[in-house]
């Protein structure tokens, strides 16, 4: 546990203690594994691999991706989604190329909320699954 006199913010392994004179925030690091879990709770998700690396789909089509290394995830939102939250938080940046100008938005997992990310996997499984499961 190690304390920075200058930020006043107390680090403890993963999860992250901010220090206010009023208040304590507590900051967890969203986990791959909370990421997938997130993603197959979803109706008819199934997880695969494509190119060396976990993604999600619903009826065979991905909506989601989990990096090689783990540490960022993807969803496949729509332009405006992807505008929506990139102003609405700094775990969200575009896709590079193509993919980021169709929507694909990359979530770093270290600076991730888990209600943000949820509502992101949220939008791109109903931007993906057909409309006879979205009921």
């Amino acid at each position: 546990m190690l304390l920075n006199e200058k930020t006043r913010m107390l680090r403890v392994s993963s999860p992250t203690l901010y220090y206010s004179p009023f208040t304590i925030y507590y900051s967890p690091i969203m986990t791959p594994d909370e990421f997938r879990k997130i993603a197959l709770s979803f109706p008819d998700t199934e997880e695969r691999s494509h190119m060396g690396h976990p993604d999600f789909r619903v009826s065979g089509k991905i909506f989601a991706t989990l990096g090689a290394d783990e540490t960022w995830g993807m969803a496949k939102l729509t332009p405006t989604q992807q505008q929506d939250y990139l102003r609405l938080a700094p775990a969200f940046k575009p896709a590079s190329g193509k993919w980021g100008d169709g929507g694909g938005t990359i979530i770093t997992l270290a600076d991730a909320d888990e209600a943000d990310v949820r509502n992101a996997l949220n939008s791109a499984w109903r931007n993906t699954a057909p409309k006879n499961l979205q009921d």
